[in-house]
């Protein structure tokens, strides 16, 4: 009896085995479904739920038409999204979801509402049910696994959530072992977005992904850095100029104005550099 018990646990075993061999082959290697965006023409995406995470960050979750459908956003591109301002004027602007095509069924956007912000209004009104018109998917960076060693990635306020989803599409693909070093930049620690998830990739990923906080007013006790992001900054924290790496930035004009100009000053040509 103990023989035959053994051999079942075996056979189940090496069942469970396949079938996750399987998976991952089909992952890897079948073709993608087809994505929900229209490049074209707005969609109509129903809201599920809305989660507050501070007094003016939010968390907004989308359905898509069924449980397994993909949203089908490229690593690294955007989608425009359409809303009405406080007068009831429409408005149309660019957001990236924080999440991937391997989230089935939903997308998600992280949105900072801003008090005179015209998209803002549109983001801070809506209620569970009601629909958010996208386009897309939009964008000009493209990526391919393997083709760049190491990422540096200079980020301000709203501007980390394309830098979470093009980091989180790499480190998890088993395919693909870039790497990744990430400056954060933001006036305090309150502002900072999508923190748990960032410290999380550096727990799953601590040989590939590292993250460096700046903070414009820090609190008493902080190990960051102070004061807007430095050339010393960059040299200490991002890879070294080189033909396979590249720098990303996305933030506010004045600071994407400003690292362009210390990039320059550390050698980084306008190759090695992409802004969102």
């Amino acid at each position: 009896m103990d023989f035959l018990q053994c051999h079942r646990v075996e056979i189940v075993g090496v069942a469970v085995a396949v079938a996750a061999a399987a998976a991952a082959y089909y992952y890897l290697n079948c073709k993608k479904p087809k994505g929900c965006l229209d490049p074209e023409n707005f969609k109509d995406f129903k809201l599920v739920e809305k989660k507050q995470l501070s007094h003016n960050v939010a968390k907004f979750k989308f359905a898509l038409p069924t449980p397994t459908s993909v949203l089908g956003l490229p690593i690294g591109q955007h989608m425009s999204c359409r809303g009405k301002d406080s007068v009831g004027e429409e408005v149309i602007k660019p957001y990236t979801p924080t999440t991937l095509d391997s989230d089935l069924g939903y997308f998600e956007l992280v949105i900072k509402m801003y008090p005179q912000g015209r998209m803002s209004h549109h983001f801070r009104e809506m209620c569970v049910g009601d629909y958010l018109s996208v386009k897309g998917p939009k964008g000009r960076f493209k990526y391919q696994p393997g083709q760049i060693r190491a990422f540096g990635m200079l980020a301000g306020g709203s501007g980390i959530t394309p830098m979470f989803q093009v980091a989180r599409a790499i480190l998890e693909n088993p395919r693909d072992n870039t790497q990744f070093h990430l400056i954060y930049a933001n006036v305090t620690y309150e502002d900072i977005l999508l923190k748990e998830e960032l410290d999380d990739l550096v727990c799953k990923y601590p040989s590939r992904f590292q993250v460096y906080y700046v903070l414009n007013q820090p609190p008493e006790v902080w190990d960051g850095g102070v004061g807007f992001v430095s050339k010393e900054m960059i040299q200490t924290h991002c890879p070294a100029p080189a033909s396979d790496i590249q720098i990303l930035r996305c933030g506010p004009p004045p600071m994407n104005k400003a690292m362009a100009a210390h990039l320059e000053e550390l050698g980084y040509t306008k190759g090695m550099q992409f802004q969102f």
